[in-house]
């Protein structure tokens, strides 16, 4: 089969072979849709044999490797093909060609709206063709059957959450497993620290301690007897794992040399374990990142933290025309990593240039991509002026809080030297200067202030 003329006018009146093409396309290129369709979507769908296999090809590897397939790999994938014929292969390998030359699909919005309805269309006709021999049985019951679970394609039996039927399903205790922070103001605004499948986030300009913060989560991390893997972009392995001798022992990084014994001695009685993988900036994706995870599984190493130093510094597994699409393609990876892998997820974000030298800096100051901080579950920002890092001290402000109250600004001491970093006390009645109330705390004063106005009315 000769490949369509690609400068041929565009039909979708019908759900012909460019129409197929081009949902192919989509489905290659837009990782989101290939999710959503491949609900209902079958590879058999496609009324042309290459478009059947390359499909497949497609959903086999997300279903191996939970992740959708790059460009790359698909090219190497086609490459390696076996079991099919000459015409077939080649017929893939230049629809593959096509992909990557023009990586424009005709009609997206339109395929979108309408590719459901092509999948109905197509498990109608797979049905209307089985009834044929159900028909000569005189299976009327099982044609029946087929044709209506056809019909009902894409439709959930789930009409939603019921209000009252579904009443004690809201009361029901959702375990988190939370890893601490050991700050207690964050950890009991967060209802005890940053839980499975969760993403935290914490936001900074260059140069006043977002690595330091994440050795310190990690840390506390490994006190509680967790394994965490430390992914490091931009230090390397040594110098990340000389950051913990210090928070752990509060031996200056300068002099762990000089107590090394000591040190020794208390890290072996540690609960838990400190893996540090180092990569070059950019030199590896999530997809480095899942496998290397993938491994440690497999040799049951029960992975109980993860942090990525930093997030920004990740390669992206395929490179759009913008970079902010990147970014954000990157956070969601991290996200899905926290959920699939039963973790949390730390990392970090660098600002704009606006928030260098700010007294607060705020999610307004973060870099490239804001939408990438949608995803995230705690966002806090680390400030620190020019006199702050001189006086070991800054600010913390809680930008997004999932679990609790936001809006929070937190004073901190913070020794770089030795990788010590603690809420300060502060009575001055700003701010943030009090402990922390508990989401539960403030919603039982709301609760108790609102039932005392209802008695009042009553009353009056």
């Amino acid at each position: 089969m000769k490949p369509l003329d690609p400068t041929a006018k565009v039909d979708f009146s019908k759900f012909g072979v460019r129409f197929q093409e081009n949902l192919a396309k989509l489905i290659t290129l837009d990782r989101v849709f290939a999710d959503q369709i491949g609900e209902v979507l079958d590879a058999s769908f496609f009324e042309v044999k290459y478009l059947q296999v390359f499909t497949k090809m497609i959903y086999d590897y997300k279903e191996k490797y939970k992740v959708h397939p790059s460009l790359t790999t698909l090219a190497t994938l086609v490459r390696s093909m076996e079991g099919e014929n000459e015409v077939i292969e080649k017929q893939v390998r230049d629809f593959l060609v096509r992909i990557h030359s023009t990586r424009v699909v005709d009609g997206k919005d339109f395929i979108k709206d309408t590719s459901l309805d092509f999948c109905r269309k197509q498990k109608l006709k797979e049905a209307i063709i089985k009834s044929v021999d159900l028909l000569n049985r005189s299976s009327f019951d099982e044609i029946s059957t087929i044709i209506n679970k056809a019909l009902l394609m894409g439709q959930s039996n789930d009409f939603g959450y019921d209000y009252i039927k579904d009443f004690e399903k809201r009361f029901e205790i959702k375990v988190r497993d939370q890893v601490a922070t050991n700050w207690k103001e964050f950890d009991d605004i967060m209802s005890g620290g940053l839980g499975k499948g969760e993403l935290g986030v914490i936001i900074s300009p260059t140069g006043t301690g977002k690595s330091h913060v994440l050795v310190h989560l990690g840390a506390q991390a490994i006190k509680a007897g967790k394994t965490v893997v430390h992914y490091t972009f931009e230090l390397g392995d040594s110098i990340i794992a000389n950051r913990y001798d210090s928070c752990i022992t509060g031996t200056p990084l300068s002099d762990l040399y000089v107590f090394k014994e000591q040190i020794l001695e208390e890290v072996q009685k540690l609960k838990g374990r400190l893996i540090v993988k180092e990569y070059p900036t950019k030199s590896a994706s999530t997809v480095a990142l899942r496998s290397h995870l993938e491994k440690m599984k497999s040799r049951d190493i029960d992975v109980g933290c993860i942090i990525v130093d930093y997030a920004d510094l990740i390669k992206p597994k395929r490179f759009s025309s913008e970079k902010r699409h990147d970014l954000e393609s990157i956070y969601e990876d991290l996200r899905a990593i926290a959920q699939e892998f039963k973790c949390p997820v730390w990392t970090a974000s660098q600002t704009n240039r606006s928030g260098y030298n700010a007294e607060i800096v705020t999610m307004e100051s973060i870099s490239e991509a804001f939408n990438k901080c949608f995803v995230a579950d705690f966002i806090f920002t680390l400030s620190r002026t020019l006199e702050d890092k001189s006086a070991n001290s800054g600010r913390f402000f809680v930008a997004k809080n999932r679990f609790g109250p936001d809006g929070l600004v937190y004073p901190i001491f913070m020794d770089t030297s030795k990788v010590k970093i603690r809420i300060k006390q502060n009575t001055s009645g700003s701010l943030g200067s009090s402990p922390a109330k508990t989401q539960e705390q403030i919603l039982k004063e709301k609760y108790k202030e609102l039932m005392g106005k209802n008695k009042n009315v009553n009353k009056s």
